[in-house]
């Protein structure tokens, strides 16, 4: 009697006829025979007990059915190989396989494809490179390097006077002198010549918010970097910021206050010559104090639960009129500085600059309201000046002026601290603060900082994917199908 084949030997023959090329190189797929039937069949298929039918055997099966790998399909059938692209005889019409209509079938195929509507990952990923571009262009334009609200001229504070003057302004000139006072003195301020300081920072756009949504952080990075800042007297200084990849840089020769930035090179400030906002951010206390001579008290407030004297600065009407521009106008620059009343330093800043864009259309005007609040902290001494260490600010744009539905907030925030700082550095000179050659002036106003709209990157993906359908052109002349790609 004829041994019983075990399982494992079944399995063995299967896979290896499964594997066996042999048949397939002798004949095509389309007339090679039925494959006899496998012997795993015996233990898939239960078995027939006495006096049952056989309904579950094979030879019930009808004829045009095999078994093949464990699947029935129809004897003499095979599968249609898989492509890779468009079927050039899909379309109506194309029985044969001439070149033409393989050609027609790609062009049909490639038309389809362009004007499908992008994916959403598509977007997201576009949109999430163009965010990150345009967040990072708002921050350094922003908060890179801006300037104080008036020029600075006064080189030494005015002497303490009650007599004819009113009470807000010889309040100020008291608690300035306490801050003189509380910084080093006015001695040992006057004796510096040069200054230099290097630290490190991070910035990061923080919200952004429309009249039915709020939008955090909206996947932007935070942007880590560093910068530089060059002093000297009168009035000339250079910085460097350099975050995320991208550099401003910014200074003036006491005459004229240039910045250049990757994307818009580089151009002179509209109006007088000022003082660099970061220097005021208890980095040098004598431009602070003469930049609050003229300031009024107005009142006092708690700081991070610190009571503080707040000192106003605004800038007079001739200094907003020289710095606007086209159709930007500035219309207000308010500057406040909370002075501690136990250590008479400054230890919050706060700016608010508003701006009017004129439409060119005859439309209503967008109003930009620009506020920047610094918190200064870590005061410690350096050559018996006291230096701010570290820091943070925090930026709300806030555009407004036309339907409520277009109303927009962003918040932009950054902390800072300083790694190095020196005073008399030898060898500076006023070579060190030269302005670039290709300078622009009068060319670019302060609202080329500011954003065009929210949905910039989805709209530059939608209309470059436009473009890309609306190039594809077919010309077709007898049996050539030109096709014309124009990105």
């Amino acid at each position: 009697m004829e041994k019983k084949q075990g399982f494992f030997s079944a399995l063995k023959q299967e896979v290896v006829r499964g594997l066996s090329p042999a048949k397939s190189r002798s004949r095509s797929r389309s007339q090679s025979p039925a494959r006899s039937p496998s012997p795993m069949v015996g233990f898939l298929v239960p078995r027939r007990k006495k006096g049952q039918s056989s309904s579950h055997s094979l030879s019930n099966l009808p004829d045009p059915l095999i078994s093949r790998s464990g699947s029935f399909r129809p004897a003499g059938e095979t599968l249609a190989p898989l492509m890779e692209g468009p079927d050039p005889y899909a379309a109506d019409g194309f029985a044969g396989g001439s070149g033409v209509a393989r050609k027609e079938g790609w062009g049909q195929w490639v038309r389809c494809q362009l004007s499908r509507a992008p994916s959403v990952s598509t977007f997201s990923a576009a949109a999430g490179v163009s965010y990150r571009r345009s967040d990072l262009r708002l921050l350094l334009g922003v908060m890179g390097a801006p300037l104080a609200p008036i020029h600075s001229s006064v080189d030494h504070l005015p002497h303490l006077s009650i007599k004819d003057t009113p009470i807000e302004s010889s309040s100020a000139q008291y608690i300035l002198q306490q801050y003189t006072a509380a910084s080093g003195g006015m001695k040992l301020q006057s004796s510096i010549r040069n200054a230099y300081a290097m630290g490190k920072l991070r910035m990061v756009a923080a919200e952004y918010e429309t009249a039915t949504k709020v939008t955090k952080n909206r996947g932007s990075p935070v942007e880590s970097g560093g910068f530089v800042l060059w002093q000297m007297s009168p009035g000339m200084w250079y910085v460097e910021l350099a975050v995320g990849g991208s550099k401003v840089h910014a200074g003036s020769n006491g005459k004229l206050v240039w910045r250049h930035t990757p994307w818009l090179g580089a151009h002179a400030a509209k109006g007088p010559v000022r003082p660099l906002r970061r220097a005021l951010q208890g980095l040098d206390p004598m431009t602070t104090a003469s930049m609050f001579a003229n300031a009024r008290c107005i009142g006092e407030k708690k700081i991070n639960g610190e009571d503080c004297f707040i000192l106003k600065l605004a800038a007079d009407p001739e200094t907003l009129k020289a710095r606007s521009e086209g159709t930007a106008e500035i219309i207000r620059h308010v500057l406040f500085g909370y002075f501690s009343q136990r250590t008479g330093l400054l230890i919050h800043i706060e700016d608010s600059h508003l701006t009017r864009i004129q439409s060119i259309a005859g439309g209503d005007s967008v109003y930009w309201e620009t506020t920047i609040n610094s918190f200064l902290d870590d005061y410690r001494p350096v050559d018996g000046v006291m230096i701010a260490h570290s820091g943070q600010s925090v930026v709300t744009l806030f555009r407004f002026g036309e339907a409520a539905m277009s109303h927009s907030k962003t918040r932009m925030e950054e902390a800072w601290t300083i790694e190095e700082v020196a005073f008399n550095v030898p060898g500076l000179s006023a070579d060190c603060f030269i302005p670039p050659a290709d300078i622009k002036c009068g060319l670019i106003g302060e609202d080329n900082e500011l954003p065009r709209g929210e949905e910039r990157g989805r709209n530059a993906i939608v209309g470059s994917h436009r473009a890309k359908v609306a190039a594809l052109e077919r010309s077709q002349g007898g049996e050539r199908s030109n096709v014309v790609w124009r990105v």
